[in-house]
């Protein structure tokens, strides 16, 4: 880097010029402005000792030197750099050396003042951006090519007006700067400049002029990262092609013109509309580029994720660092030594005499492929760039198809030059591996959709926002629905509704899609299935299994109650959870599984999930055949699943289980699910839902349940009346209290009769209405849940008579010493409270708070909810006179 002057602003003020030593630099601040008249800039020779400062100060430029000064000084810098009078411009070597090191200079700075003559802020004491903004965008120093390094350069920008206010930085004023400039955002934030193409580089200097012709080239300098001889009156045509050289010559290396090869379109798949993605690019250049050794990336993921996609945009970004770029297509070993043939023929084309190539025969594919490879390894020839696209089929440990290919084979030898390979498959150890995702951000999506549909402004559209939420971020369903869309008049609205009802149809009729050559939607993932099931049957089996549950959270626990003699496969799987995470670990490795993200796993191990087309598709083609086994087996894993309310986390399991819930519920009321002998699923579905607060679900759950039970068990068998009384309950939450009172009463006669009048069940039933027995908790939980009822009917009397029969029933079955720590009957005892409350019996209430707040305090603590509530109680009746108030909403059922 050149000699580096400063200006120095002393602590009386004086200006003086400093020449600090190259090894310490002290920091610095660094202006950027547009010249004005030359004869009014402040030069070197006005700064030196023995210069007359009463001239110098007279200078229209030294307003902007001074300005720098104080700015400094304010943030804390004694020292500063102006152009104008920090160069030598008398020295040409000097001259030369400061435009090749400036970029340097400007990056170094502590901080960066643009001073921007042509713009005023008017002194009204309010920081109005409109009175500053038009003239903001106006300005010339956004013209000047030598502005365009003072702007990318340093970290930190501070604007400035005509009278030194300050108007923004480079950051709070992005946006404009972006508009006016059109320079990416990324390089204003200090990104690395060689992640940004050539012509996107020379792109942002288009619209900018400069005094000379040749400074046009010479401010690109530091851009591109080269140095070069100033040679003012070569020309700018001349000076560009030198300045290309140097470029040509950083990026692929002095020797680059013996290896280069222009690229072959021909051999690369057709470009779909590509988006987003700049994570993944950036990583691959971060990876594949610069490096003095083989570099190698591994795309992989889902079939129709992007991949090959993500490779074209990485060349298209990037292929002028690279003397040659070949594309390889590895679906199987013929296409993939026909792909040698092909780089031959094009090496040849600009090559025609080298001698490797120049007399081999090439039909012989071996020789072919031999030959390549050595003029790959050649010493000087390190900057070419190799795709293995659709490598799916790889030859890795586990993999015994015989057509499996060992990429090694067709590598070259030597440690040089940069490698993609795109997958499916998360094994393959060749090099770096970056996972290629669904879209996540739903603008892209529908950014894909716009563009394959020719429809526009459908960010609005509530149809295509809904669409592309269904299509998950999956490229290739977006562009298969905008290929079909561009064909047809119907609404965005209109097709989600046929993909949800047609799906397989709607496939089959879309139009085939270049850019994924032969493959379609509903085909991609019949190769992957076809390796898996090769390598282990079960993760296919599981991958089948998957359609019957739903796409998310599927875990070991979830399937360890599958009970299919007929099914051997689930057996094994489920025998132990190395066994499942075995066939589930092959199904992740190709894409079509991943590990859930969602906080669901406190409970049980962690969940799978497989992208919402690849479900649609395991539904509509891999079981096009309705499997009634796996829907049956399915249903006995989720409903085997569904704790009781008394057990630990209770709430959380069902709120995991919930979603595969609905799947059973829309298949059993689809009719597609064979119910007989699984009543008793059918009632935990019932309970699952009415805990969620899913309760027209639970209704329907409960009522087939109830139809099938007295079909096949009779009415008044106990499992039956169970279901009588659970659907009670639900009643009485759904506000229909007449049928919760008829299911409470058959519930309450049916327990009478099967177990007695005192059994708990019973008793259960009159205080809310259940059934087990003579002396079984159930029935007296249902005499209980019947005097809730009534109490919220304002009938007091019948819920009296209720309230005494249960807790007479549970202290007559349990002894009053259980009674007292007996949860069920210690509800029971605080509804009496509350209805001796209602009543005005004020003592008698206070007995049973009492009763209540000791039994809850032993059983469950004396900072209960409870006990907190009984608490709350006693204290108003010590403090009302009148009656209590107390809310009909704090009562609960029991069963």
């Amino acid at each position: 880097m050149a000699f580096l002057r400063l200006l120095q602003r002393k602590q009386d003020g004086e200006i003086v010029l400093r020449e600090p030593t190259s090894d310490h630099v002290p920091a610095y601040a660094i202006l950027s402005h547009t010249w004005g008249k030359k004869e009014e800039e402040v030069i070197l020779q006005d700064m030196e000792v023995g210069a007359d400062m009463t001239k110098v100060v007279s200078k229209a430029g030294w307003k902007k030197i001074e300005f720098c000064a104080k700015q400094a000084a304010t943030d804390g810098l004694q020292y500063f750099w102006v152009d104008t009078c920090c160069i030598d411009k008398k020295n040409a070597v000097e001259l030369g050396a400061a435009i090749n090191s400036m970029f340097r200079w400007y990056q170094n700075a502590a901080r960066c003042y643009v001073y921007l003559s042509d713009v005023s802020q008017p002194n009204t004491g309010a920081d109005d951006q409109r009175a500053w903004e038009e003239a903001f965008r106006k300005s010339r120093w956004f013209t000047r090519g030598w502005t365009l390094q003072e702007l990318i350069a340093p970290r930190l920008v501070d604007f400035f007006s005509l009278e030194g206010k300050r108007l923004g930085s480079k950051l709070s004023l992005e946006s404009k700067i972006y508009e006016i400039t059109g320079i990416a955002k990324n390089a204003l934030r200090g990104d690395l400049l060689s992640n940004f193409s050539i012509k996107e580089r020379r792109s942002w200097a288009e619209r900018r002029n400069t005094t000379i012709e040749e400074d046009e080239v010479y401010c690109l300098i530091g851009i591109f990262d080269v140095s070069m001889v100033l040679n003012y009156g070569e020309r700018k045509d001349q000076a560009f092609r030198r300045l290309e050289e140097h470029i040509h010559k950083l990026d692929k290396g002095v020797d680059f013109d013996q290896f280069a090869v222009g690229l072959n379109l021909t051999s690369f798949p057709e470009a779909a509309q590509f988006v987003a993605r700049e994570k993944e690019l950036s990583k691959m250049h971060e990876l594949l580029y610069g490096h003095s050794s083989r570099s190698c990336v591994v795309l992989h993921g889902l079939g129709g994720i992007g991949k090959t996609q993500l490779a074209i945009e990485y060349i298209r970004r990037y292929k002028e660092k690279y003397t040659a770029i070949f594309w390889l297509n590895v679906n199987d070993r013929d296409s993939l030594r026909l792909s040698f043939r092909d780089v031959a023929q094009q090496v040849l084309k600009y090559h025609p005499s080298t001698s490797l190539l120049a007399g081999v025969d090439l039909d012989d594919l071996d020789k072919v492929l031999y030959a390549v490879k050595a003029w790959l390894d050649l010493q000087k020839n390190t900057h070419w760039l190799m795709i293995y696209d659709n490598y799916d089929n790889p030859k890795i440990p586990g993999n015994l198809d015989r057509s499996a290919i060992d990429i090694r084979q067709f590598l070259p030898q030597s440690d040089q030059g940069s490698v993609i390979i795109t997958t499916r498959s998360s094994r393959v150890p060749q090099g770096r591996r970056v996972y290629v995702q669904k879209l996540l951000d739903i603008k892209e999506g529908l950014e894909i959709l716009s563009n394959t549909s020719g429809r526009k402004d459908i960010i609005e559209d509530p149809g295509a926002v809904e669409l592309v939420k269904e299509l998950d971020g999956l490229p290739l369903a977006l562009s298969t629905a905008g290929a079909y869309l561009e064909h047809v008049s119907m609404t965005l609205s209109d097709y989600l509704r046929l993909y949800k009802a047609s799906w397989l149809k709607l496939q089959t009729t879309s139009p085939q899609l270049e850019s994924y050559e032969d493959r379609s939607l509903y085909t991609t993932w019949q190769i992957t299935i076809d390796r898996i099931q090769q390598q282990n049957p079960a993760s296919a089996s599981l991958l089948k299994l998957w359609a019957y549950f739903d796409r998310q959270d599927v875990w070991f626990e979830l399937l360890r109650h599958a009970n299919s003699p007929d099914d051997l496969w689930i057996q094994e799987l489920t025998k132990d959870e190395l066994k499942f995470n075995e066939a589930v670990a092959l199904l992740c490795s190709f894409g079509l599984v991943d590990l859930d993200g969602a906080l669901k796993q406190q409970f049980g191990s962690r969940g799978y999930s497989v992208h919402s087309c690849v479900h649609s598709w395991t539904v509509f083609v891999l079981n096009k055949e309705w499997d009634e086994s796996f829907a049956r087996l399915a249903l006995h894993c989720v409903a085997s699943k569904v704790p009781m309310r008394d057990e630990t986390d209770s709430w959380m399991l069902q709120r995991r289980l919930l979603q595969h819930a609905v799947r059973q519920e829309q298949a059993i009321l689809k009719d597609k699910v064979d119910i007989e002998g699984m009543q008793w699923a059918l009632h935990k579905l019932g309970l699952l839902f009415s805990e969620q607060g899913k309760l027209a679900e639970a209704e329907a759950m409960y009522t087939r349940a109830l139809q099938v039970k007295e079909e096949v068990l009779g009415p008044k068998h106990i499992s039956t009346l169970d279901t009588v009384h659970n659907l009670g309950i639900l009643y009485s939450d759904q506000g229909k209290l007449a049928e919760a009172e008829a299911m409470y009463t058959r519930a309450l006669q049916g327990c009478e009769e099967a177990l007695g009048p005192k059994h708990i069940s019973t008793l259960a039933t009159v205080n809310g209405l259940e059934a087990l027995g003579p002396k079984h908790i159930s029935t007296l939980n249902t005499v209980h849940n019947l005097g809730t009822l009534y109490f919220g009917q304002g009938k007091l009397a019948e819920a009296e008579a209720m309230y005494d029969r249960a807790l007479k029933g549970y202290e007559d079955a349990l002894s009053l010493e259980l009674a007292s720590s007996y949860l069920p009957a210690l509800n029971t005892v605080f509804a009496f409270g509350d209805l001796f409350s209602q009543t005005d019996r004020k003592d008698m209430a206070k007995v049973m708070y009492n009763r209540a707040l000791s039994g809850y305090a032993t059983t469950q603590g004396p900072s209960s909810k409870r006990c907190r509530q009984l608490e709350e109680r006693l204290k108003a009746l010590q403090v009302a006179s009148g009656e209590s108030k107390v809310g009909q909403d704090e009562f609960t059922e029991l069963e």
